[in-house]
């Protein structure tokens, strides 16, 4: 368990407006980021990072007391092993019942075959009242293949949780319709110029940042009948085991 983050800033996590010059998922990493900083204060006391990987967010985590990071081993983490505390079977954790305060889980629902099992585990080791933080993608390209299982509607991500012993306290879409759209062209830029290294710096910045420019300014003018919500980025859920 880590108590004091050892914090080594991942420039492709944050919210900075440089990223328009170099990160491919700006409008993706800089919405969850602005949502788990909003939500993470409210999470006090020990927390588990479930399919923590590099534990990128733990310093938003300013309440923790504890900090313990839960992974499934596979042949993709072995390079992150230092940063995993725990590792599980991918059906039970290694804890006791109702020891845990909170559990973090950001971006690997998806990646999770047997959900609705781990998320009865989640409800198992959590103390009562305790919270759950998840985010995971609504709208995104397959990813860490072949351990990439699903995307979850807003309605479905709630009713799995509510029907397995939690409420939700607060649920929040990232993006819109216009921001999706826009961060998909992007992707779908970079896949290509990335295959040409020597020349994707400058490819980048004349045709990837001025689309996440061009997003940013207009997103904060567009009148809010413009921005649907039907088509978004990823769902942020805090939920409370109340059973």
């Amino acid at each position: 368990m880590n108590s004091k983050p050892n914090f080594i800033a991942n420039p492709f996590f944050l919210d900075s407006i440089t990223g328009i010059l170099y990160n491919p998922f700006f409008f993706t990493r800089k919405e969850l980021y602005t949502a788990i900083s909003h939500f993470a204060p409210k999470l006090k006391g020990g927390i588990v990072d479930l399919g923590c990987g590099t534990k990128p967010y733990q310093h938003l985590f300013t309440q923790a007391t504890s900090y313990t990071g839960l992974d499934i081993e596979t042949s993709g983490n072995h390079d992150i092993k230092s940063e995993i505390d725990v590792y599980y079977d991918g059906k039970t954790f290694p804890f006791a019942d109702n020891t845990i305060d909170n559990i973090f889980s950001s971006e690997t629902f998806e990646h999770i075959f047997n959900l609705e099992e781990i998320i009865k585990e989640i409800h198992r080791v959590l103390k009562k009242d305790g919270l759950l933080l998840a985010t995971c993608p609504f709208l995104w390209p397959e990813h860490e293949v072949p351990y990439d299982y699903a995307r979850y509607t807003s309605f479905a991500i709630q009713d799995l949780l509510k029907r397995n012993g939690f409420e939700i306290v607060a649920f929040e879409k990232t993006g819109n319709y216009f921001i999706s759209v826009l961060q998909l062209q992007a992707l779908y830029l970079y896949f290509f110029i990335n295959k040409i290294p020597w020349l994707s710096s400058v490819f980048f910045v004349l045709f990837i940042s001025p689309i996440f420019l061009f997003g940013s300014i207009i997103n904060k003018i567009l009148p809010s009948f413009m921005k649907r919500k039907d088509l978004y980025l990823n769902n942020i859920i805090l939920a409370k085991k109340i059973a």
